[in-house]
């Protein structure tokens, strides 16, 4: 399982200082009066937007229930997200499905969201958070399978690069009884669509 890392509060004045710096290799003027708080509104909103770094995944799914005889498939969808590009810094966001069949046990609607936020709240690749959401929940529930589906736009590809802007990445994960279920991938995506 991940190793939970300190909070980016505890290094709040060397991020301040790093980006002080960065303003001045960048040409501008720290201490100019639209840019004189920046660096520590940098440092707060990078504590807000890569707070997954202090989250335990397990932690925030929180309590199992029984599954009181649930075998079809459970899907929570439109889950929105914001993450940060690990190449460039830069956000991307969208939307997650989650979708699972129980064998046990389940547990609240609202902890995917939780889920998809622990790790959405990093620096990322959409292809390995779509993996994560999927491989943590099938550890951790231990159901008959999972499936994910995220979509997301990236503004390293709509704003620099490229500049293909409202261009969308839909990223898929799976395991179990959805592996190789054509049915049940399609039910999936059926009821992902509506």
């Amino acid at each position: 399982m991940l190793v939970v890392k300190p909070s980016i509060i505890e290094n709040k004045t060397e991020i301040e200082k790093v980006i002080k710096k960065l303003l001045i290799l960048l040409g501008e003027d720290p201490e100019r009066e639209g840019l004189k708080d920046t660096p520590s509104r940098v440092a707060k909103s990078y504590a807000e937007l890569l707070q997954g770094y202090s989250l335990d995944p397990f932690e925030e799914l929180g309590t199992k229930f029984a599954a009181e005889n649930q075998k079809e498939i459970v899907i929570v969808k439109r889950i929105s997200y914001n993450s940060l590009c690990e190449h460039h810094m830069l956000p991307f966001f969208g939307e997650a499905h989650i979708g699972y069949i129980p064998q046990d046990c389940i547990i609240g609607l609202s902890k995917l969201g939780r889920l998809l936020d622990v790790f959405a709240q990093r620096f990322q690749v959409q292809e390995r958070l779509t993996n994560q959401i999927a491989e943590t929940l099938q550890e951790y529930l231990n159901p008959e399978g999972v499936i994910v589906a995220i979509e997301g736009e990236h503004m390293c590809m709509c704003s620099r690069g490229i500049k293909k802007a409202g261009s969308r990445t839909i990223t898929y994960a799976s395991t179990g009884c959805f592996v190789n279920n054509y049915h049940l991938r399609k039910e999936f995506q059926k009821a992902i669509d509506q």
